[in-house]
């Protein structure tokens, strides 16, 4: 189940920070800018509605973390989660089998960046594409969203993690169009 949440500013950030697991309260605190911090806080309390949601799970969850820092809920292996955050969003994805999630603003690419991540299938699409910057941030969350599942972290092979992936990954435009949100699947 995909939970997201658009207004970061619209909570008590001293109160959360006591509802809060101390490991997430210290990872919070360590953030500089009050932006992320919030973004922080609030992917811990949008897993929390989650965990309460799906699995009646009501304490604060710890996270274990694997070799490419993705993170697991210790004592609960068979509940996967991942979680992300851009400057419009926050969103968290909780399911029984392997997912991912990314989200990420639509902003205007950079021609570098498109050559350097994407294949020419990709950069034809792109191209093509009514609003190219749009179309970029869908295949880079598309992307991000596998990269994420496996936890393989950012790979050299950017090019061509999209292919020959037999995994389910949904993707939609926010109606503003001011982010794409992509979640992938194992399922």
């Amino acid at each position: 189940m995909v939970y997201i949440e658009e207004n970061i500013w619209d909570f008590d950030l001293e109160k959360a920070l006591g509802e809060i697991s101390e490991q997430r309260r210290e990872t919070a605190l360590r953030i500089r800018h009050e932006q992320g911090r919030r973004q922080c806080i609030l992917a811990y309390l949008l897993l929390k509605k989650a965990l309460r949601e799906e699995y009646g799970i009501t304490e604060n969850p710890l996270f274990d973390f694997g070799e490419h820092g993705k993170p697991s809920i210790r004592n609960h292996p068979d509940i996967h989660f991942n979680l992300s955050h851009c400057s419009e969003a926050v969103a968290c994805i909780v399911g029984n089998h392997p997912v991912g999630i990314d989200v990420e603003t639509v902003k205007k690419r950079s021609e570098g960046v498109v050559h350097y991540t994407m294949n020419e299938e990709e950069i034809a699409e792109i191209e093509a594409a009514a609003d190219p910057d749009v179309a970029f941030t869908r295949l880079w969350t598309r992307k991000e969203a596998l990269m994420k599942m496996t936890g393989s972290g950012i790979t050299n092979d950017l090019k061509e993690v999209l292919r020959n992936n037999h995994v389910e990954i949904s993707t939609e435009v926010s109606r503003s169009r001011k982010y794409v949100l992509s979640v992938c699947s194992s399922r």
